[in-house]
Formats: structure tokens, C-alpha cells, sequence
């Protein structure tokens, strides 16, 4: 897929799950988890021990069927390494022009991190495909509303502040997506094994967002 088509999948899915794991052996197995609850974007954080081998080897196992990202990146040469090791889209808590420039060099989308109206639309004049709102949960819907309003051609997603049933309405509020990380990729439940814990919470989410569209939809 070309970079447009993965900001329109990730869009049409509506959720990118946000892993940070200090123990990277059960990657694979977390991936699979949330795949078989519908939730198929996975952002591996560059604060993870080895990301870039962990990118590659769940992007050689599982980038057939998942979107495999990089997250946390925080400049242009981090960027080019997580792509290269296989990572489809890049995202960082801030906006940097030569962070996007390099994504979009290899043909990657890029969201970038912003949290006022202005920064924000500077994110996007730099050509930020998606741009992420963080952390959102200080802002609140509320803002996606008023912001979307004279700015509707910026796709946005809040990250932080995301919960399984309420990602419905973020994207009522005018998010295109949500980041989810703790919410969805439960610790206590991986450090236990339980991964049928993620497959629910996965599906809880989706949920969660198919009813967002429809009362949108409907006008609710």
C-alpha cells in the first residue's frame, strides 16, 4: 500500500493501538490478540527495548494482515531506521518538518503531535497526514468540536484520554481515529498471559466505534 492508502485505512478502521511493553518477547502474541478482536494497526513505540528488531520481526510475521507503525519518534534519522526496518506509518508526540519530509521521502504517512489550534495547523502545512492531539484527554471532546469546526480539512486523533466504549464518541466529537495504549493492551492481563482479555478488549473498542459512525451518520 502507498501512503494515502494507509491514512485511508487506518481512518476507515478508526483505532491504533499504542503498545509500550519493557518486555518486547510477547509482541507477536499481543498483535495476534488484538487482530483477532479487529483492531489491526499497532504502533511499537520507540521506547521499547530493541524497537527496531521488534518492528521488523512483527512486520515479517504479521505485515500481511496488521499495519505495523512506529511510535514515540522524535527525529528525521529514527524515522528513516524504524521505516526501514519495516514500520508503515510514524508517530511522533511532535511536529517536526523534517520528521514528515523523510516519511514522506519512503512514501510513509506521518502523524504528528500538536495540541493547540495553532500548532495544529502547522502540523498540517507541513504536510502531517494525520495529526495526533496529545495528550487529549486534557483538552477533551469538546475541543475536537470547536477546532473541527473552522478547521475541517485536518484529520485528527486523540491520544490519551481514549477508553474501549468511549472511542465512539471522540470520533462523534471530529476525530478521524483514536490512539488507544493502557485501555486496550491491558498490563495485568499480558504479564499473565491472558490474551483472550485483549481479543475482548479489542472487540469492546471496535464496538465502540462502529456506534460512534452510526450515530454520526444518523445525525446524533
Amino acid at each position: 500500500m502507498n501512503r494515502s492508502e494507509i491514512v485511508q485505512r487506518i481512518i476507515r478502521e478508526g483505532v491504533v493501538a499504542v503498545i509500550r511493553m519493557t518486555d518486547s518477547d510477547n509482541f507477536i502474541r499481543v498483535a495476534e490478540a488484538i487482530h483477532k478482536g479487529g483492531v489491526s494497526s499497532l504502533e511499537i513505540t520507540m521506547t521499547t527495548p530493541n524497537a527496531l528488531k521488534v518492528i521488523e520481526e512483527c512486520n515479517n510475521v504479521l505485515g500481511q494482515k496488521m499495519l505495523i507503525g512506529v511510535g514515540s519518534v522524535l527525529d528525521a534519522e529514527t524515522a528513516r531506521l524504524a521505516i526501514l526496518a519495516g514500520a508503515r506509518y510514524v508517530v511522533s508526540p511532535i511536529t517536526k518538518a523534517e520528521i514528515i519530509q523523510t516519511a514522506h521521502r519512503y512514501d510513509v504517512p506521518v502523524m504528528t503531535g500538536a495540541f493547540t489550534p495553532t500548532e495544529i495547523q502547522v502540523a498540517s502545512e507541513f504536510g502531517a497526514d494525520i495529526v495526533k492531539v496529545f495528550p487529549a484527554d486534557i483538552v477533551g471532546m469538546a475541543f475536537f468540536k470547536a477546532v473541527k469546526a473552522p478547521m475541517p480539512h485536518v484529520n485528527l486523533m486523540p491520544t490519551g484520554g481514549v477508553s474501549l466504549t468511549n472511542a465512539g464518541d471522540w470520533l462523534k466529537a471530529g476525530a478521524c481515529a483514536v490512539g488507544v495504549g493502557s485501555a486496550l493492551l491491558d498490563k495485568k492481563a499480558i504479564a499473565e498471559g491472558r490474551y483472550d482479555m485483549l481479543t475482548e478488549n479489542a472487540k469492546i473498542i471496535v464496538g465502540s466505534i462502529l456506534a460512534g459512525r452510526k450515530a454520526t451518520q444518523e445525525g446524533n
